[in-house]
């Protein structure tokens, strides 16, 4: 069946290449991150996996290291004080989430699906067992985040989520993953220091 083993062999081969491909890349991106602050290259932070066990996410870090660690960045009082400078154009273009690759090599994440939620996110994790979406692998992108990501309420994020879990299959993950390619490009949906913008999209 394409939802296990099919798709995770797909997960795996997909995430290995393009760790390879993108080296170059992620080389620059971590030189520009040393260069322009303090601390790791890499922020760790427990999400949400399968069956609602809890993995450390990997991302490129984008906030100083005296930002709050296991706080969403829509609570913080003014995110803008806390960002750096390539911080800023990492978030901008979602290039702070390429270290996830690993997260998929690994298995904790599959290329796509709902979008790990924090550890304390237990509003979106409530909602969430309603629709079986906490039952798969989250995903570095999915059907929420390529309709309206920060912008959703709670309530409509975890909506999308099920509409994912309900039609889940390899042309629905083309879809999210060319999708989402638009949708880096525009920008679509990042809103630093908010959320809960957008309370009425359609699902299909």
């Amino acid at each position: 069946m394409y939802t296990n083993f099919l798709k995770r062999i797909i997960d795996f081969i997909l995430s290995l290449v393009g760790i390879i491909v993108l080296s170059p890349l992620l080389l620059i991106l971590v030189i520009a991150i040393k260069v322009d602050s303090k601390g790791p290259v890499v922020f760790t932070q427990k999400r949400v996996g399968k069956n609602k066990k809890l993995f450390s996410i990997y991302k490129f870090r984008t906030m100083k290291i005296d930002t709050p660690k296991e706080m969403p960045t829509h609570l913080l009082k003014n995110p803008d004080e806390f960002i750096t400078r390539v911080g800023k154009f990492l978030r901008k273009t979602s290039l702070d989430e390429l270290p996830q690759l690993f997260n998929i090599l690994k298995g904790d994440m599959a290329i796509i699906g709902p979008r790990p939620a924090l550890w304390n996110q237990e509003d979106l994790i409530e909602e969430r067992d309603k629709y079986g979406a906490n039952d798969i692998r989250p995903g570095l992108t999915g059907w929420a985040q390529i309709n309206g990501r920060d912008e959703l309420e709670i309530d409509i994020k975890a909506s999308l989520d099920r509409y994912y879990v309900e039609h889940e299959s390899f042309w629905m993950d083309v879809k999210c993953f060319f999708g989402t390619i638009v949708s880096v490009f525009k920008s679509d949906g990042v809103v630093e220091g908010g959320t809960g913008i957008k309370t009425n999209v359609e699902e299909e």
